[in-house]
């Protein structure tokens, strides 16, 4: 079966089941099974001197690993190769979490400041109602890219283990890709690694962001903003869907107890902004999703 089909009904299936918990609460999450990896390597390299090459050699294990995994599971057809892809793939479980961050914020800002902490890696203690708004909508634009859109590229590009690749060093880079004395040297091959593999989607996203919402002759906008961002790629869905929505994003947060004064991205946009925001993003979400769905429906087409 071509490699488009299999990713439009992986894509639908996933919107249409999510991450069902009665399975994820028998059986690990593959998800957590890369984590496992990740962590079982920091520990056991992540000492001593030439933390940066034992970084390379860490993730060249998980490459390794992610890729024969992924020729493996090929060689049991393309139904595996179905179920696989949409468990990877994270749309549905995107969006639930984004608007569980909405459905809190209509209680109280407290609610709102637990929900989105379950997303985001930013302190959460001192926000108020607008900030809850922005981190939700923030991640949301972020793991558009990095969840849904990534990894459905990956897959088209080189079936499961290009879509295992990229899994693994997108995990690999959010638990050690982080500028911190532990894991500056270690985490620096997940870290570039994960940029390069994320050049084309996040631009992809913002395109899709754009051409569902009608937003090309704004292009030139969006990708100005996106280079005000610390991420060389995050900040383009986040541009795209800062113009869908109206409003401002980034902007100043805080970390570690230390307040990082960031530009906003669309700077004239709304800056009181709440759960009715939110809630708009996650329609933007489906939108981008189904112009993505359409476009890979029309490659299938066409290769068929």
């Amino acid at each position: 079966m071509d490699l488009a089909v299999i990713l439009c009904l992986a894509m639908l299936l996933d919107a249409a089941l999510g991450e069902p918990r009665w399975l994820w609460s028998h059986l690990p999450h593959p998800a957590v099974l890369m984590g496992r990896a990740v962590a079982a390597l920091d520990q056991q390299l992540n000492t001593g001197a030439a933390r940066q090459l034992k970084g390379v050699l860490a993730m060249t294990i998980l490459a390794a690993l992610a890729i024969c995994i992924g020729l493996a599971l090929q060689l049991l057809g393309a139904l595996a190769e179905l179920i696989v892809a949409a468990i990877l793939l994270a749309q549905r479980s995107l969006v639930d979490h984004v608007r569980a961050v909405a459905d809190a914020l209509r209680l109280s800002v407290p609610e709102g400041r637990r929900a989105v902490g379950h997303i985001v890696g930013r302190d959460t203690s001192a926000m108020d109602e607008a900030d809850v708004a922005r981190a939700a909508i923030e991640s949301a634009a972020e793991n558009f890219s990095d969840g849904v859109i990534a990894p459905a590229f990956w897959f088209l590009v080189a079936g499961l283990p290009g879509l295992l690749l990229y899994k693994i060093t997108n995990t690999a880079d959010s638990m050690i890709g982080h500028r911190t004395p532990r894991h500056e040297a270690f985490g620096w091959a997940a870290a570039r690694l994960d940029d390069v593999f994320n050049v084309i989607p996040a631009r992809l996203s913002a395109a899709l962001i754009a051409v569902s919402h009608r937003l090309s002759g704004t292009w030139r906008d969006i990708a100005r903003d996106a280079r005000l961002h610390r991420s060389p790629n995050a900040g383009w869905p986040e541009a795209a869907m800062a113009r869908a929505l109206d409003v401002a994003l980034a902007g100043p947060r805080s970390y570690d107890g230390t307040r990082r004064h960031f530009p906003f991205v669309n700077d004239r946009g709304a800056k009181q902004i709440g759960a009715l925001q939110i809630e708009a993003a996650c329609t933007v979400l489906w939108r981008g999703w189904g112009t993505a769905l359409a476009l890979i429906a029309l490659i299938a087409v066409v290769t068929g």
